[in-house]
């Protein structure tokens, strides 16, 4: 069972709680886990992914097992803490400004 951690303005969003526990197959993707969250809660469509590019949101991270990932690839496997669920994918709003 993978876990998901949304910040606060997406889990407002949602409705969700704090920590989302989603059942995905093997292999465990980035791709596959943001498919699984946005078809279970459809409203998320459009916020962390471009809805045409399906490219990351500017100001949203991905980090999983202290790392970001943000940057790999989409079809890259994830650490597997992250896919056993003994670890949590973060979502993670950048903080920008100055």
């Amino acid at each position: 069972m993978m876990r998901v951690v949304l910040p606060a303005h997406l889990r407002t969003l949602s409705g969700a709680g704090s920590e989302i526990e989603m059942e995905i197959d093997p292999p465990v993707t980035l791709q596959s886990a943001l498919d699984a969250l946005e078809a279970r809660y459809p409203m998320l469509r459009g916020t962390i992914r471009d809805p045409h590019t399906r490219q990351r949101r500017p100001f949203l991270r991905f980090f999983a097992c202290e790392e970001d990932i943000s940057h790999q690839g989409l079809e890259e496997p994830l650490p597997d803490a992250v896919s056993s669920g003994a670890e949590p994918l973060l979502i993670i709003g950048a903080v920008a400004g100055g």
